[in-house]
């Protein structure tokens, strides 16, 4: 078990669109929760636009302005903010800014691999 996880800030300056490096999920010793770190250019957002889980999500922002849209609400949240998505609400994020959001996404319980992780609204 690899028991420090470090995020690869390089790779994620690097590339130039949406960025998502797994630290704990299913293929490397999670058993109760998974935790991405996630890089969101200007412009960009949730793949799935305005969607729901079956397990609670939650953002922790390190670092950019994140916009959001929770259960029909609209907001932002800075570095340092903990955005909390209980299951089956309806949300989306976005980047409106001039510089990338970074956040850390943390699923509980883990997520099943066998079941779509998010189910678009409208779709």
């Amino acid at each position: 078990m690899n028991y420090l996880r470090a995020v690869d800030f390089a790779a994620f300056a690097a590339k130039p669109g949406r960025v998502s490096q797994p630290l704990l999920d299913a293929t490397n010793g999670a058993t109760t929760c998974s935790i991405n770190c996630i890089k969101t250019p200007p412009g960009e957002g949730s793949p799935a636009g305005m969607h729901t889980h079956v397990v609670d999500q939650v953002f922790y922002v390190l670092s950019g302005l994140m916009s959001l849209e929770i259960a029909g609400v609209q907001c932002q949240a800075g570095p340092g903010t903990l955005v909390v998505f209980p299951a089956g609400v309806p949300h989306r994020n976005w980047n409106a800014g001039t510089d990338p959001t970074a956040h850390l996404a943390i699923n509980v319980p883990l997520p099943d691999p066998a079941v779509p992780f998010a189910t678009t609204i409208g779709a």
